[in-house]
């Protein structure tokens, strides 16, 4: 019999996160409240809520978490970057659902909430704080990875077509004074666009050149024989 054990700030935010990770509707489950949960004394002795959830006998799956479970993943790895992605909003105290999907190459996971401008910050540094935790809790002892991509309010979208904008309008001005031209540090995902957005042009090339946060992305003309 398939059971999990979660927890949350309240009794029902935790028979929520069960619902999804058995894929089952609340009352296809069985829920044993094992700790009820405490906000304590100004914030002081707070305890989450924990229940154990149990799928009834003949239950069905549930269609919308079938959809989104992602039916190619055999090892549970898109529902686990789910789960963990949740549990560090949890922790944040930021109420927010997690969307799913998968490719061959990529688990896409999207926060739906009110707090898109806290969680992406500064030039997105924020989000990719978060992608990176995922990311290093959920492949800690996995082989062969694929990528974890942590998004809100399409900013992964609108930074991507911003950076391409941004890497032709650089390679004109390379071209024009016939120099190299340097872009700002910017972190690996975002000078990955960079190269990728300009590896046709074969009027110039790109390199990346410096290290760690300082890592820089160079377009520079090619010489005219």
């Amino acid at each position: 019999m398939k059971f999990v054990e979660t927890e949350a700030k309240k009794v029902e935010e935790a028979i929520q996160k069960a619902c999804e990770l058995l894929q089952a509707l609340r009352e296809d489950l069985d829920v044993e409240i094992l700790e009820n949960g405490s906000s304590g004394f100004l914030g002081i002795g707070a305890r989450k809520a924990r229940i154990r959830a149990t799928r009834k006998e003949g239950a069905p799956v549930s269609g919308k978490e079938a959809v989104s479970a992602a039916p190619g993943d055999k090892n549970g790895l898109a529902r686990e970057a789910q789960t963990a992605l949740r549990g560090l909003l949890d922790h944040l105290e930021i109420k927010a659902q997690v969307e799913m999907k998968e490719d061959g190459e990529r688990i896409y996971l999207n926060i739906l909430g009110d707090g898109g401008g806290l969680l992406i910050g500064r030039k997105g540094q924020t989000l990719d704080a978060l992608e990176y935790l995922v990311n290093k809790m959920v492949h800690k002892n996995q082989e062969g990875k694929k990528r974890i991509v942590v998004d809100t309010e399409n900013y992964r979208l609108r930074r991507e077509e911003s950076l391409v904008k941004l890497a032709q309008r650089l390679a004109e001005k390379a071209r024009q004074l016939g120099r190299p031209v340097t872009i700002s540090p910017m972190n690996a995902h975002d000078r990955r666009i960079v190269h990728l957005a300009l590896q046709n042009d074969r009027s110039l090339h790109t390199r990346s050149t410096g290290t760690g946060l300082y890592r820089k992305v160079i377009i520079s003309p090619d010489k005219k024989s």
